[in-house]
């Protein structure tokens, strides 16, 4: 009895506390103070007038023309309540009684399909949309609705809607799910729009409040919840900010808690909510994996992604809940209105009235121009933040859910257009979305006989991971190594990829390896009309081009490549489903096949960038090659850039290190590069003649995987451990990329004591001894 009396005397004394910070109605999102700021912009602001004209005229024509019930004007309740909360006029808040009262009278909102399922699910999406709409609806009106009325609405959300919500993803003595099997962007939905109708009933029901506690905890889990080993189950969230279920539904969950946490902060003014944690850094994951340019902008469409999704929703909420940040306004100025269907735009009521003062936007956001999501194993870089720049998208990391069998793969966005592209996804329904567009076969990836990834990872996810790492950007010069070798082990036993990009030329160097004899393949999905010109596949769309140009395996030397396709090199054009395009149902990819059955191999392929698709003034492309040697030598804008990879440094070899030559350079590392003038290469011969370029003449360092760098018995670069590193010189200046270890002491050699001296991007006092730069990287830093 005692204890009947304690919760009796804790739930009154929570009802108190609810009651005195609660404001009164409304208040989940359109607050009295909302609107009144709202009622003062569109008497100052023409782009603010002009979109509320157009809510209201939209919530006219609901008035006449939107379904009675559960139809068009419940879809779009908000136009109504706002309509109703600007003018009080009547009529738009007897509308939305009419939706609420026939909804809420309704015996079930669960879907019949998922009430099949063994046990049955009596929550799902179309609940959670339902519980979206009264509690608008009725937060909006409730000061109109009668006592009968409001018990109508509110028994009608609870039976419906927060009790089947909270039974079957929350409490623990009826709970189905679990956040390993289904917390993804559908847990977020379900739940914490139950919890939003709850905030929206405070006033009607008395468990309520004890509703929304226990969502804003379960949500909290959600948040940080870090994936398993077990059944190959990735975290929610990327610690630095990014969902890896593609940016479609990355906006959708995200944004669906995030209203949550918004009307939450509005109901309770004041009141501590669990920390974002790495919520706060998501909009810049957005930013950084979005491609500005002429028209809609597009975003990485890895996995179930689409091109032109907007995450506008996330962002608005973000800056709403207060993250004053200035790449939040630039990334809402280059969206369009109706851009796509979640976004939260000003012709929208949410939108309208939580959007911000632009004319603070900067015009280019503060953001490094790459980006690495090191849980979720995303990248990002690109030439500039301009519209219609050039950005490589990669991806290595889980396959499961709507991240498809695409790890290594990559997406190229040149002069406005994805002109190296994604295939893309169909209709869940469609036979091609698990026998295609889901599989390997549409990325742009190497196959071995026919394959990458097993076709059950789609359902039983990849335990063993893909991985991007050791990410830098030295403007003009970027690198990321993609290791696809877990997702892919079924097929292979090593399968690395690494990006290279030099001003006009990405050079994409593929190290596999089978566990038996057979063919390789390497795969181009070309982003618009394609044709084998020479050596080389000529992509043009609109005003962007590139040259597609596979430089080795190493027979093609052997075999007369530099003018054309040799005989035995098959280039084979697979035609295959296009993606949501009924008028045009197929398109045609590119296989690029080995020319014999080999166990193991490399691929050197060059994409070169054109200014235009006429463009003529291209960079020259050479081979360089030995036995323990591939390269390519590449001359561009008065610069004379080498790459060597070491074929002895390919795990071939163990306890002995992998030291080489190439042209004169002795060094132990996998990859190799240097960047002089041109000038100093008078007596360069064709692939054979050591450079004429010293130590003195470089200018640009690149190494992944190496501890050393000798010229002519001078140390260059030393460490202990092998690392990546990329030095370029200006002058006097110096700028260090140096990772790879937790601690590394090494040493680079520069003819004096630097006066400007940048390691890892941040300004460092040299520590110089006998023509010698000391360095230590301790922890990253």
């Amino acid at each position: 009895m005692k204890s009947v009396l304690v919760s009796i005397l804790a739930w009154i004394a929570l009802s108190l506390s609810v009651q005195a910070q609660k404001p009164s109605h409304p208040y989940l999102f359109f607050s009295k103070e909302r609107l009144e700021t709202l009622t003062n912009r569109i008497k100052t602001d023409t782009a603010i007038a002009r979109n509320w004209n157009d809510i209201r005229q939209e919530a006219d024509n609901l008035l006449t023309n939107g379904d009675r019930g559960d139809g068009q004007a419940r879809t779009k309740i908000e136009w109504l309540a706002l309509a109703y909360l600007m003018t009080t006029e009547k009529k738009y808040a007897d509308k939305v009684k009419d939706v609420l009262i026939r909804l809420c009278s309704q015996s079930t909102w669960s879907n019949q399909e998922m009430m099949n399922r063994n046990p049955p699910w009596t929550s799902d999406l179309q609940t959670a949309d339902r519980c979206w709409s009264v509690a608008i609806g009725y937060d909006a009106i409730y000061n109109t609705l009668s006592k009968d009325e409001r018990k109508i609405i509110v028994d009608g959300v609870v039976r419906n809607g927060i009790k089947p919500a909270l039974n079957d993803w929350v409490f623990p003595d009826t709970r189905i799910h679990t956040l390993n099997s289904m917390g993804h962007n559908w847990w977020s939905a379900c739940v914490d729009m139950a919890g939003i109708a709850s905030l929206a009933i405070l006033d009607d029901q008395p468990e309520a409040a004890d509703w929304v506690e226990t969502v804003s905890k379960a949500s909290e889990e959600w948040m940080r919840f870090s994936g398993d080993q077990l059944q190959a189950k990735p975290r929610t969230f990327d610690r630095t900010g990014g969902m890896y279920e593609s940016v479609n539904y990355a906006s959708f969950g995200s944004s669906e808690y995030l209203f949550f946490r918004l009307a939450y902060a509005n109901t309770f003014p004041g009141k501590k909510q669990p920390d974002l944690g790495a919520l706060k850094k998501l909009d810049d994951f957005f930013a950084h994996v979005s491609y500005p340019r002429t028209g809609p902008l597009y975003s990485l469409n890895f996995g179930d992604g689409d091109l032109t999704v907007s995450a506008d929703r996330p962002v608005k909420l973000l800056y709403a809940l207060g993250s004053d940040n200035p790449n939040d306004l630039w990334y809402m100025n280059q969206l369009t209105n109706g851009q796509h269907r979640e976004g939260l735009f000003p012709n929208m009521p949410i939108g309208l009235v939580y959007q911000p003062d632009m004319s603070k936007a900067p015009k280019l956001p503060n953001l490094a121009t790459s980006a690495l999501f090191a849980d979720m194993n995303w990248a990002s870089m690109r030439n500039s933040w301009e519209r219609d720049a050039t950005m490589l998208g990669v991806k290595s990391g889980y396959t499961w859910n709507h991240s498809h069998a695409d790890a290594n793969s990559f997406i190229l966005f040149h002069k406005g257009e994805d002109i190296i592209k994604d295939a893309g996804n169909s209709s869940y329904g469609s036979k091609d979305y698990p026998g295609y567009f889901f599989q390997s076969q549409a990325h742009n990836v190497i196959l071995f006989n026919g394959k990458a990834q097993p076709t059950e990872q789609q359902y039983n996810g990849s335990p063993l991971n893909g991985k991007l790492s050791e990410l830098m950007d030295a403007g003009d010069m970027k690198y990321i190594m993609a290791n696809g070798t877990g997702p892919t082990s079924a097929n292979f036993s090593r399968n690395f990829r690494h990006y290279l990009w030099l001003d006009k030329v990405i050079l994409i160097i593929d190290d596999v390896k089978a566990y038996e004899t057979g063919k390789f393949q390497w795969l181009l999905h070309p982003g618009g009309e394609s044709k084998k010109v020479g050596g080389d596949i000529n992509i043009v769309k609109g005003k962007s081009s590139v040259l597609v140009r596979p430089l080795f395996p190493e027979t093609l030397v052997q075999t007369g490549f530099d003018h054309d396709f040799p005989e035995k090199m098959k280039l084979t054009e697979v035609t295959a489903p296009k993606a949501r395009d009924p008028q045009h149902p197929t398109e045609i990819y590119y296989s690029i096949d080995y020319p014999e059955p080999v166990k193991q191999t490399k691929f050197i392929t060059a994409i070169i960038l054109k200014d235009t698709p006429d463009d003529k003034d291209l960079p020259i492309i050479e081979r360089l090659h030995s036995e323990t040697m591939q390269g390519v030598r590449i001359k561009q804008h008065g610069k004379i850039t080498e790459v060597y990879l070491n074929l002895l440094a390919d795990g071939r070899i163990m306890h002995l290190n992998s030291v080489n030559q190439f042209n004169g350079w002795d060094t132990d590392a996998y990859l190799f590069g240097i960047t002089y003038p041109d000038h100093t290469d008078r007596q360069r011969g064709r692939g054979s003649s050591p450079t004429v370029a010293g130590p003195d003449e470089v200018n640009d360092y690149f190494m992944a995987y190496g501890s050393y760098v000798r010229k002519n018995q001078e140390t260059v670069f030393s460490s202990l451990s092998k690392v990546f590193m990329m030095a370029r010189k200006d002058g006097n200046k110096l700028n260090l990329i140096l990772q790879g270890q937790p601690l590394i002491n090494a040493s680079f050699r520069f003819q004096k004591m630097p006066d400007s001296f940048f390691l890892n991007h941040q300004p460092v006092k040299p520590v110089y001894d006998k023509g010698q730069l000391r360095v230590r990287v301790e922890n990253g830093n």
